[in-house]
C-alpha cells in the first residue's frame, strides 16, 4: 500500500519512520544506536518474568532476546541457577553474564572462569560475557568495553521495553500519520513542502481508509488518550494545545550565543502517553502521539499524569 501512495515530504517521511526506531546509545553502553524496534531485546534476569513474551507474535520476539546476568548473582547465587535451567536458559546460548563494574571484574575476572566475550547476537552468542566497565582515577583502571563493539556488529540489543513487531511498528506509523493529517494546516504546509493537491487528496484518504479498516480510528479512544480534540483536531498529550504541521517541519528556536548550526530537533515530536518502562510494551497504537518537544522534555519518563500533578505543586507554591 504505502508503496503505492505519492511520497510524503522527505522530512515527515523521515520522522514518522524514525518512532519504529530506539532511542540513541553510545558506545560506551550494551545497547544498540538507532535501530529497528523488533531487533534483539536485552532482558535482566529479574525482569525475565515479565519481559520473556512479546506482546504479539504468539509471543516471540522477532529477532530474539539474550538475558543479561550479573556475575555476582552467577556465581554466588545457587537460586539463579536453578531458574535459569527452570527457565531454559543456557550461558553463551540465549544468555550473558554482564560485567557493569570495577568490582564485579575484579572478584569474578571471566578470564579465572575460562570465558569467552560473545560475538553474536543469535545463538549461539559466540561466548559467555559482556562488558561495559567504566574507568576509575586509578592509573591501572580503564575503561574496559568488551563484547559487541565492532562497526559490523556494535551493541549486543536493545532496552526490552523499547521493543514492537514489524506489525506493530506499522500501525503506529499509519496511525501517526492520520494524526499528521488530522493538524488544522496540514493541508496548507503539505503543499508548502511540495505536494499537489491532488497527492494530497489520495494520501490522506488512503491512510484513513487503511486506518479505519484496521480499527485504528477510534475517535473517542483517541480523545481519551488527549491526542486529538472535540474537532478531531491534533493536540498535545500535556498542554492541549492544538499541533500545527507546521511544527513537523520547523526546527527548534535556539538562544542566542548557544546556537549549533547542525540542529535537526523539530518542534513536534513522538509522545508516548503511558511512559516506556520495563515490563511493559508500551510503544503501541492508543499509546502514541505528536507533542510539543518542549513539554516532551518536561514529561520525561514521569508519564503525563505524574506531570500534571507536579506542575499543580509548582503552581500552587508559585501561588499561581
Amino acid at each position: 500500500m504505502a508503496n503505492r501512495l505519492p511520497p510524503l515530504p522527505k522530512l515527515l517521511d523521515r520522522k514518522i519512520y524514525k518512532t519504529g526506531q530506539t532511542r540513541g546509545a553510545d558506545d560506551d553502553v550494551i545497547y544498540q544506536n538507532r535501530v529497528k524496534r523488533n531487533s534483539t531485546v536485552l532482558i535482566p534476569i529479574n525482569s525475565f518474568n515479565n519481559c520473556a513474551y512479546a506482546p504479539d507474535n504468539q509471543g516471540i520476539f522477532e529477532n530474539d532476546y539474550i538475558v543479561l546476568i550479573k556475575p555476582e548473582e552467577y556465581f554466588e547465587n545457587s537460586q539463579i541457577r536453578s531458574y535459569m535451567e527452570e527457565k531454559d536458559l543456557v550461558l553463551g546460548l540465549n544468555s550473558l553474564l554482564f560485567y557493569e563494574t570495577r568490582y564485579q571484574w575484579n572478584a569474578y575476572n571471566p578470564t579465572r572462569y575460562n570465558l569467552n566475550v560473545a560475538s553474536s547476537r543469535i545463538a549461539p552468542l559466540g561466548g559467555e560475557y559482556v562488558a561495559r566497565v567504566p574507568s576509575t582515577t586509578s592509573k591501572d583502571d580503564e575503561k574496559i568495553n568488551l563484547g559487541f563493539i565492532t562497526s559490523e556488529i556494535k551493541g549486543a540489543g536493545i532496552r526490552v521495553y523499547e521493543y514492537a513487531s514489524s506489525d506493530i511498528i506499522k500501525k503506529c506509523q499509519l496511525q501517526l500519520e492520520y494524526l499528521y493529517w488530522s493538524c488544522p494546516d496540514s493541508i496548507d504546509i503539505s503543499l508548502k513542502e511540495g505536494m499537489t493537491k491532488r497527492n494530497i487528496e489520495i494520501r490522506k484518504s488512503n491512510i484513513e481508509l487503511v486506518c479505519n479498516q484496521l480499527g485504528l480510528l477510534n475517535k473517542e479512544e483517541l480523545k481519551k488518550i488527549r491526542v486529538i480534540n472535540d474537532e478531531g483536531h491534533t493536540t498535545c498529550p500535556l498542554c492541549l494545545e492544538k499541533i500545527l504541521a507546521s511544527g513537523f517541519y520547523n526546527r527548534l528556536e535556539q538562544a542566542d550565543g548557544r546556537d549549533v548550526p547542525d540542529l535537526t530537533v523539530t518542534q513536534v515530536s513522538l509522545f508516548h502517553i503511558v511512559e516506556l518502562r520495563t515490563g511493559v510494551f508500551n510503544h503501541q497504537p492508543y499509546n502514541l502521539g505528536w507533542g510539543h518537544h518542549f513539554c516532551n522534555v518536561v514529561c520525561k519518563d514521569s508519564g503525563i499524569n505524574d506531570t500534571l500533578l507536579w506542575m499543580k505543586e509548582v503552581l500552587a507554591r508559585n501561588r499561581l
